[in-house]
């Protein structure tokens, strides 16, 4: 199972700042189990590229391929699969619902697309040091406390591919290294792949490719 890149860039880019990326305009395969780590300063395209990946914004140019399928050439139906059951993410805004309690918020996507009992929230939560906020409204949480919420959402899935996008920004070292440590677990578990955007190498990722955007 893989993702090509088949010479993807976003559509409102221009040439020039195309040409020097090693991502825009290649071609890049992603396999299961690989840890890809994407490196870009700000307005380098890092969402735009993760959107592209999950299949929510069409606006480029190239091809991107799931197993040999055109994204762009996939029904709803497929789509809502290829969420589903195959690629996972944590938002660069989190996308919570604010009103919501933070288990809430978790227990929605448990049941959306099953994958582990509601004990592993617990479990999950105790790890990353939010147990005690589970029954807080999300917008009660601060933003270190909301990443961590959203990182465990996206492990709670089905997932071969999972996209992180600046994941870790609001957390210190010793939280990013707790919460890094969760997601490769869960990704070993699966054999899945782990897309990491940020602005600076996360050095505890180990990741077999760095990229620059």
């Amino acid at each position: 199972m893989q993702i090509q890149l088949q010479q993807v860039a976003p559509a409102f880019f221009s040439t020039a700042k195309i040409t020097p990326s090693q991502v825009w305009g290649k071609n890049i395969v992603i396999q299961k189990g690989q840890k890809l780590h994407i490196v870009a300063p700000s307005g380098s395209g890092k969402t735009s590229f993760t959107h592209f990946l999950y299949g929510i914004r069409n606006d480029y140019t190239g091809c991107i391929l799931f197993n040999n399928q055109n994204l762009q050439q996939l029904g709803a139906e497929k789509l809502a699969l290829w969420r589903s059951q195959h690629i996972s993410i944590v938002f660069q805004d989190m996308r919570l619902f604010a009103e919501q309690t933070v288990l809430q918020n978790l227990e929605i996507k448990r049941l959306l697309a099953p994958h582990y009992p509601i004990q592993k929230i617990v479990e999950m939560a105790e790890r990353l040091g939010i147990a005690d906020k589970l029954n807080n409204n999300c917008n009660t949480c601060s933003y270190g406390e909301q990443q961590r919420v959203a990182i465990i959402r996206s492990l709670l899935q089905p997932f071969d591919f999972l996209l992180l996008d600046e994941p870790f920004s609001h957390l210190d070292d010793t939280n990013t290294q707790k919460a890094l440590a969760l997601i490769e677990e869960e990704a070993l578990q699966r054999n899945a792949a782990i897309i990491l955007n940020d602005l600076r190498v996360i050095d505890h990722l180990n990741a077999e490719t760095i990229l620059y955007l």
